[in-house]
């Protein structure tokens, strides 16, 4: 029997080893002994732990799985957005980035750049504080993400303590990501056990760091690769020059960056670099879907901000989207929540970049009539930045002449209402129609309408099926016992599903407005209609009040509001007029429905009586913070220009919005006139 100080002088000599073999494999990428002799060591590591519990540490290679399954995942707020990377595709792609990057700092500076492969795989955050891994969290939105510390923990490429000469507290990025081996090794496991397999790796390992039990999350595997430090605690005075600076920093703290990176000084070596990757690109271990170029001078780099969500000093220079042939074999029509017929062809399945495709949209009767496409014709198909399917090409020279023209139907192939030609769309003329509904109730519990959690299409889809609703409002009638009898529901899961719905109830005017789906009324419309409802006393309306104020607008009334036109004022009209929205209004308030008045303008009324509409990236203002702005001073924002528009305010790469203000004669500002402006 070893004694306690034994105990605790071995445990200390059997963590510096087994960390010297890890550092050894992931970063140096050379491994000093078998897997089987690194297992044992570790094997002795935790019965000395368990035996003398008081001697582990955070930073013990045994915590890497350690605690019970977690119930969910605590929010983390990130001190530095996490953001993303504009795509090119194109060798002009990439020459048209530089010279934006140029032209925005308006001076030359030498081209330097890093360049390093873009991993198919889910961006990270770490967080050490004292060298010791203390949190990790997802990408999230780029501002919240969610702490997925202990299942991070269980990846060896991440070190639970850093070596060297590091910060006190220091934020580092990276990609987590699956070798091909291991996503083999999965799939085979799941087909034995006849449960679905995975598409493709990126798909695993974002499953895999979603497991509540970190113990399932280490049986996957996983690798990381660090890419960048986001920031330092203060008090410590570490620099970095360049990304290639930041690289070497990772590597002497024991945190290992992709090996395969460099440093590039033109144009002509990263298309050279991008080339030479995606000649091994299939050799690799891992999935790629192109490089990440970025400024490699940091002070260069920084200077260039950010564009959206996305940095101007650096870019992902992607492989041109993978392409397979297959078949069309039927072209079916889709309805929309607003009656749109959608054309989608069915395909014989055919995989590409890992996922099997069998439709496509077709977007309308142009895009079919552009591309020349009959059912029976073999396609090219692809997926646009590895994700959405599309058919790019006909291939006519094999046709049979069995193949067969497609045009749109004159009647709704859902409930044979006439279809009428709307511009280039086709919509149902009949509003009752039945996937109308269904759209509609997706719509209404949306983000941007009631924001009912847990209450997603395959739900409501569910629900319908079932005779439980008909309409929005059969959503609040809803009891527990309804939904617990159902397969595959229970009682927990109802309990979540009535819960939520109740902390929904009580919504704000322009929100509620926006939920019931009127065609032609978006969010901001949506805003400057819940701003023209006289005040009450109480906070709270009922939904019957809301009824009469609206019914008793006449068109002409509609027009007088702000990006309020004709067609958007008959469309609001004919919905309050309708006998089934009013009875749905009058049902929202039977089953306890309350919608909160418009909050008065009060304090500096500045922009009073002035109309904005916004258009291409602000830098400074993030564009929901700049619309807060105008309407807290008063003014409107609008979603269109038209005559009665005061200012158009224009950021970078702004849209068709700032020639119609040309046309117009609408004043034009710039965000820094804007800002300005407001005294900002």
């Amino acid at each position: 029997m070893v004694t306690r100080k034994e105990a605790e002088e071995r445990i200390l000599k059997l963590r510096k080893e087994i960390n010297r073999y890890r550092h050894s494999y992931h970063v140096l990428d050379k491994s000093l002994v078998s897997d089987e002799v690194n297992d044992s060591l570790k094997k002795e590591l935790f019965d000395l732990e368990i035996a003398f519990p008081d001697l582990i540490t955070p930073d013990s290679p045994t915590q890497r799985v350690g605690g019970e399954p977690l119930k969910k995942f605590k929010k983390v707020t990130h001190l530095i957005r996490m953001s993303s990377l504009n795509d090119a595709f194109r060798e002009e792609d990439v020459r048209d980035w530089w010279e934006r990057f140029i032209n925005y700092l308006g001076k030359e500076v030498p081209p330097s750049f890093y360049c390093d492969l873009k991993m198919d795989g889910l961006a990270v955050e770490l967080l050490y504080r004292d060298g010791i891994f203390v949190e990790g969290s997802t990408r999230g939105d780029g501002l919240i993400g969610e702490d997925i510390t202990q299942n991070l923990k269980t990846i060896e490429a991440i070190p639970l303590r850093l070596q060297g000469d590091y910060p006190q507290e220091v934020r580092i990025r990276g990609e987590v990501f699956l070798m091909r081996k291991d996503f083999q090794r999965i799939n085979k496991e799941l087909e034995k056990k006849e449960e679905k397999p995975y598409a493709n790796p990126r798909n695993l390992a974002a499953g895999s760091l979603r497991q509540l039990d970190p113990k399932i999350t280490a049986s996957r595997k996983l690798f990381f690769y660090a890419y960048g430090i986001s920031g330092e605690g203060e008090g410590h005075l570490h620099s970095y020059k360049t990304h290639f600076d930041e690289y070497e920093t990772l590597r002497s703290w024991g945190v290992a960056p992709n090996p395969s990176g460099r440093v590039i000084h033109s144009l002509k070596d990263i298309f050279h670099f991008h080339e030479e990757v995606g000649k091994k690109r299939e050799k690799l271990p891992y999935d790629i879907d192109g490089i990440v170029v970025s400024v490699n001078d940091n002070r260069t780099y920084a200077e260039g901000g950010i564009i959206g969500k996305a940095p101007r000093g650096a870019i992902a220079y992607k492989f041109a989207p993978r392409e397979a042939t297959t078949v069309v074999e039927e072209i079916k029509i889709q309805v929309g929540r607003t009656g749109t017929l959608t054309p989608v062809a069915v395909m014989r399945p055919v995989t590409v970049g890992g996922v099997t495709i069998t439709h496509a949209t077709l977007h309308n009767a142009d895009e079919i009539e552009r591309l020349g496409l009959k059912i029976g014709d073999t396609v090219i198909v692809s997926r646009a930045g590895d994700v959405i399917p599309q058919i790019n090409k006909v291939i006519k020279e094999l046709r049979t002449g069995k193949e067969k023209s497609f045009k749109m139907p004159v009647r709704c192939p859902v409930d044979d209402s006439p279809v009428i030609r709307d511009g280039v769309a086709y919509r149902c003329s009949n509003k009752n129609c039945s996937a109308r509904n269904q759209e509609t109730l997706y719509h209404f519990v949306s983000r941007g309408g009631f924001n009912i959690e847990g209450l997603g299409p395959k739900i409501i889809d569910r629900f319908l099926d079932e005779g439980l609703i008909v309409d929005a409002s059969d959503i609040f009638s809803l009891k527990k016992g309804d939904i617990e009898v159902l397969e595959r529901f229970g009682e927990k899961s109802a309990e979540n599903i009535i819960r939520e719905i109740e902390e929904r109830k009580k919504i704000d005017l322009h929100r509620f407005l926006y939920s019931l789906g009127i065609l032609h009324v978006g969010e901001e419309t949506a805003r400057l209609l819940a701003s023209q409802m006289p005040r009450e006393k109480s906070e709270f309306l009922e939904p019957s009040k809301v009824r009469h104020f609206y019914q008793s607008l006449s068109l002409e009334r509609l027009q007088e509001i702000s990006d309020v036109g004709p067609k958007v004022a008959e469309s609001i009209y004919d919905w309050f007029h309708e006998n089934k929205n009013l009875s749905l209004l009058e049902s929202f308030g039977k089953f306890g429905v309350q919608i909160r008045q418009a909050k008065p303008s009060v304090g500096n009324k500045l922009l009073e009586g002035k109309s904005f509409v916004l258009t291409g990236s602000l830098e400074k203002l993030p564009r929901e913070e700049a619309k807060e702005k105008i309407r807290a001073l008063g003014g409107e924002v609008s979603e269109s220009v038209s005559k009665k528009t005061s200012y158009v305010i224009v950021g970078a790469d702004p849209g068709s919005k700032y020639e119609k203000a040309q046309k117009l004669g609408v004043v034009i500002l710039s965000e820094g006139e804007f800002l300005k402006m407001i005294g900002a």
